[in-house]
């Protein structure tokens, strides 16, 4: 007797057999050969574990909110300029490090790519990214004491901390495929201190076609990328405001691509085939009205006979 199927959860409610994964995931790590993304794999438990970086694009419309202290301050400012410049080195080398609550589990695995949040120009507080020197002007000192340095790489206070992330630019976080998207969810937003409440967020797959597919709370985003492929040209998972993002299905993506005046000319067409259904049900309930009038009528008239 051969051994019992395995499986792993694609959902709580579905699973997927290991092998079939196992499958996928040998054409995912040979499309990113060479690469940080490629997953690794080991058993737990007698569970299959995958883990690796997922790609996350920014789909926000609105501002958010990045926390103005980090959890633990790492720098300090002192009127000496030596010290100065070696917390700011000690406070980038822990940058990047630090790659979320679940990289503590991974273990010797590639780095993260460091935490980058883009502001979209539209925004009344953008400001040009600062650029780090080796040395240290007075004025540099002064706007050092000023604002924090923050997680993201850039300079900013209390008019900087609130602003849009530029549509469609990616970063990144290390999860596992035990992760459900609320978990993924919390994980993006403590990279970034964002004081945002997950809850105010979904995850999608958006297709090339136009299609979008939201992953529910019980889903596991790293299983669905496995899933859909490894090409991101064709789909890619985005946050998105959980009020302004709408699932999109594939018959309805066929026709967004299309320019309005012959999306016009769709909605004429379907009204008056609407029309001639319409038409063609009244005239055959009305044939039927007249058949049963007709048989009620026969029986009346054969009741007065008798």
């Amino acid at each position: 007797m051969g051994e019992p199927q395995t499986y792993v959860k694609l959902s709580e409610e579905k699973l997927i057999p290991k092998s079939d994964i196992l499958s996928l995931l040998r054409t995912y790590n040979c499309y990113h050969e060479g690469k940080n993304f490629q997953l690794r794999t080991r058993e737990e438990n007698g569970e299959l574990i995958l883990e690796g970086l997922l790609n996350i694009y920014w789909g926000l419309r609105r501002p958010i909110r990045l926390q103005m202290y980090d959890d633990n301050e790492r720098f300090r400012l002192n009127r000496n300029d030596r010290f100065s410049v070696a917390s700011v080195k000690s406070n980038n080398n822990s940058l990047g490090r630090e790659t979320g609550p679940a990289s503590g589990d991974m273990g010797g695995q590639e780095e993260e790519d460091s935490p980058q949040l883009l502001r979209t120009r539209s925004d009344a507080s953008f400001m040009r990214v600062q650029r780090r020197s080796k040395t240290h002007t007075a004025r540099d000192l002064q706007r050092l004491r000023t604002h924090r340095f923050s997680i993201n790489g850039h300079f900013y206070n209390h008019k900087t901390s609130v602003f849009t992330p530029a549509y469609g630019s990616v970063t990144n976080v290390r999860v596992n495929n035990s992760m459900t998207t609320g978990q993924v969810l919390n994980l993006l937003l403590h990279k970034f201190r964002v004081e945002n409440n997950s809850e105010e967020f979904v995850l999608y797959m958006v297709h090339e076609s136009g299609e979008r597919t939201c992953l529910r709370d019980g889903e596991y985003p790293l299983v669905a990328r496995v899933l859909y492929g490894p090409c991101e040209k064709i789909s890619k998972i985005f946050i998105m405001e959980a009020d302004l993002g709408e699932e999109v299905t594939y018959d309805v993506a066929q026709y967004i691509k299309f320019e309005i005046p012959v999306l016009d000319s769709f909605v004429e067409k379907l009204k008056e085939e609407e029309e001639r259904e319409i038409n063609k049900l009244t005239k055959k309930y009305s044939a039927l009205r007249s058949m049963i009038l007709h048989q009620l009528e026969g029986r009346e008239n054969t009741s007065d006979r008798v």
